[in-house]
């Protein structure tokens, strides 16, 4: 069984093998119970949210932790994957900044992902 930090680096890596852009982890188990992380991504356009979604969602599965819910924007600009413990949003560049969600969350810890990334990203 994994640990959530672990199924969120495994959402990361998925997020960074599709070229996801900007990849922050927040946790914040202390802040609020509906998860222990937030992981948040920009993508480039709507194709590459859908790319990037289907990414997390292969890799969130081969890990065994099936997606609990999929909430969307139709005009793919984002998407939220809650996997119970970690939920994952995908943007595209100007509705990241719309919503802001580190700034919301400012009170969660930001988790460094260097280890987990492409050295290049």
């Amino acid at each position: 069984m994994m640990t959530a930090k672990q199924l969120a680096a495994v959402a990361a890596k998925a997020l960074d093998g599709k070229k996801g852009e900007d990849i922050k982890l927040i946790e914040i188990t202390d802040v609020s119970t509906l998860a222990d992380y937030f992981l948040i991504c920009t993508a480039t356009s709507g194709t590459h949210v859908k790319a990037l979604c289907d990414a997390v969602e292969e890799a969130m599965d081969a890990a065994g932790e099936p997606m609990l819910n999929r909430e969307g924007h139709r005009s793919g600009t984002w998407v939220l994957m809650d996997f119970g413990c970690v939920v994952v949003h995908v943007f595209t560049q100007e509705t990241r900044a719309f919503y802001d969600l580190e700034r919301l969350w400012q009170d969660g810890k930001v988790v460094n992902l260097s280890a987990v990334l492409s050295a290049d990203a």
